[in-house]
Parts: C-alpha cells; sequence; structure tokens
C-alpha cells in the first residue's frame, strides 16, 4: 500500500509539472494565435480555448499595465512581437507625436542686440524640444539671414527664446524680423 500512495504522489507531482511547464491556468486562457496582456497563463495547446469570445487571432490585446505578448506563430520565434507599455492599447506613450508650438515675436534685433525674442507656446500637455525659425529681414523685405534653434517648452507652458544672429555685425543690416508662426517638434 506504501508503494502505490509513492506512486499515486510521484503522478499528481508529475502532472502539476507538466500543467506548470505548459503554461495551463485555470483562468481565462488563449488559444494559439492570440495574444497575452499584463501577465497570467494561457493554454499551449491551439485545441484549447476556455473562452471562445476572448481569443481573437490578429487583434491587439489591451490592458490598464504591463506589456503587451503577440504570438504569430509558435514555430516562428521571429515574428513574436513584445511591447513594453502601459497604455490601454499596449502602444507606448513615448511615441506619440506632439503638436507644434506657436510662436511669437517679442523683439527683433537691433545693432545692440544681435537677436530676436520669442515666445514659444507648447499646447501638449508634455514637454518637448521645438525648433524656432526666425528670418531677419532688410529694409526691403529681403532675406539677412534666416537663423533656427531648438528649445525645451514644458507642457501647456510658454517660454522666451532667444535667435540669435551669426554676428553682431550683421544686426546692423537688420530692420525686421518674420519668425515661423509654428515651430514643430523636434
Amino acid at each position: 500500500m506504501d508503494r502505490r500512495g509513492q506512486k499515486l504522489r510521484f503522478t499528481a507531482v508529475a502532472v502539476l509539472v507538466v500543467l506548470a511547464l505548459t503554461g495551463f491556468s485555470t483562468g481565462r486562457g488563449h488559444g494559439h494565435g492570440s495574444q497575452h496582456s499584463g501577465g497570467g497563463g494561457g493554454c499551449s495547446s491551439s485545441g484549447q480555448d476556455h473562452d471562445s469570445s476572448s481569443s481573437t487571432s490578429g487583434s491587439t490585446s489591451s490592458g490598464s499595465s504591463g506589456g503587451t505578448y503577440r504570438d504569430d506563430d509558435d514555430d516562428d520565434y521571429d515574428s513574436d512581437d513584445y511591447t513594453d507599455g502601459t497604455s490601454g492599447n499596449g502602444s507606448s506613450s513615448t511615441s506619440a507625436t506632439l503638436q507644434d508650438a506657436s510662436v511669437e515675436l517679442i523683439g527683433c534685433a537691433t545693432p545692440s542686440e544681435a537677436y530676436a525674442t520669442v515666445e514659444v507656446t507648447n499646447p501638449n500637455a508634455t514637454g518637448g524640444y521645438f525648433t524656432v525659425t526666425v528670418d531677419f529681414l532688410d529694409a526691403g523685405s529681403g532675406t539677412v539671414e534666416e537663423r533656427s534653434t531648438d528649445a525645451y517648452v514644458g507642457g501647456n507652458d510658454t517660454a522666451t527664446v532667444q535667435v540669435d544672429l551669426s554676428g553682431p555685425a550683421v544686426a546692423a543690416r537688420v530692420d525686421h524680423c518674420d519668425p515661423e508662426p509654428s515651430a514643430p517638434a523636434r
């Protein structure tokens, strides 16, 4: 009887090990071709699908935290994708594109000040670097110089930015300034 108890114990342990290695879980698993988001286990067999509505091949899985794992083919590891992000659709928040900042002229170059001063307003909730461009023009509106500078502006904030000429001698030829109305994010 003692040997039979050992055999049963060994069999139970072996079954648990096999189940653990195959990723089986008593929760809602997903079959082959599905995506797993934020952790949890799934079935390794494509034939096991505990809830057919939860397994959608080729669609994007969403979760409130963690990463999104996508397995298109169990035999081809190169086609597996893993995106580490915290947004609901599995995309990284750093990939968001910033809108252009608006630029307003505050002061133009003078013979004693070889720069233009502008205000740059960032309409985005996050801060970023923006490229500010100013045309320095003569009395006939001909271009003396076109100069650009990168400036950091905090989220939903306005910053005063100085755009320098190439040298003080050029400032004497400048009559007025014409900044680009928008500064693209860098």
